[in-house]
């Protein structure tokens, strides 16, 4: 059996559907109509011989087919604009002092640094990890030229990277208490995912105790890891050591975002946001 080829173009008005949420805004993304991207992903599936989108009323969802090829998809598009960018686009040096919230640290920040410095060997990347907010008021002081953060619910500033679920997360021998408060490891107040797990519990009417707090992802981590505590993680982040409880109240999804750049500017971003979806 001979195995076809991918098209790259089909690819690319795969992944857009999937990023934009529908056929229309794909199109009015990539400056096509809304049928010539139907007819891409159409072309893509008797390719694949799979759907890879359930169609609704109102909107698309990706199948199970779907979000396994969105990851292969994302890799290729970004591994084929990081070799296109070594022949055909123009020098670019400089520095780029860029922001990273901490809990997209332990998979995505080395990949994406490294795919970066192959494609823009002159530039030099200055990079410093922290909370969300405090990275985004580093950015409106220009201290830094870009951030990738969480954004809050109901806000729309910044580009959307990807979307995760937010889920309590503790180590594998952690049993949840019914005659205590829930023992939590929490980063300081402020904290978004702190925030909406303490809303969360207080709904549900579940008591809870912090007993451990950090301004550090990995020192939370670690204080989930010995067994003495649960706490909250961005479920593409989860370290190793750790896994996901069940019955406690859902914390819903969180939206990876790049601030800075409005006006999209700099050649940098694409590149980068591309990179960043290739490994989330």
């Amino acid at each position: 059996m001979r195995i076809p080829d991918l098209d790259l173009d089909l690819l690319r008005g795969f992944v857009t559907v999937a990023e934009r949420g529908g056929f229309t805004s794909a199109g009015q993304a990539l400056g096509l109509t809304q049928s010539a991207i139907s007819l891409k992903v159409k072309r893509l599936e008797e390719l694949l011989g799979k759907p890879v989108f359930t169609r609704g009323a109102k909107q698309v969802a990706l199948t199970r087919e779907g979000e396994s090829l969105l990851a292969y998809a994302r890799r290729m598009l970004a591994l084929n604009e990081e070799a296109v960018r070594q022949f055909v686009a123009p020098p670019v040096s400089g520095r780029l002092r860029l922001g990273v919230a901490d809990h997209f640290v332990p998979r995505h920040l080395a990949p994406t640094l490294a795919r970066f410095a192959r494609t823009w060997p002159e530039v030099r990347i200055e990079v410093e990890v922290g909370r969300s907010h405090e990275l985004r008021a580093s950015l409106a002081r220009e201290e830094l030229d870009l951030v990738l953060g969480k954004r809050r619910d109901g806000e729309t500033e910044g580009r959307v990277i990807f979307t995760e679920a937010v889920v309590w997360v503790a180590g594998p021998d952690f049993l949840v208490p019914r005659d205590r408060p829930l023992p939590l490891a929490m980063l300081p107040q402020g904290c978004m995912f702190r925030d909406r797990a303490l809303a969360a519990l207080a709904r549900a009417g579940i008591g809870y105790d912090v007993v451990y707090t950090s301004p550090s992802l990995m020192g939370i981590a670690a204080a989930a890891q010995a067994g003495f505590a649960a706490t909250v993680i961005g479920r593409t982040g989860l370290p190793d050591g750790l896994v996901e409880l069940e019955g406690l109240p859902p914390l819903g999804t969180a939206e990876m975002c790049l601030f800075g750049d409005a006006a999209g500017q700099s050649p940098l971003v694409e590149p980068l946001l591309n990179d960043l979806r290739a490994v989330s």
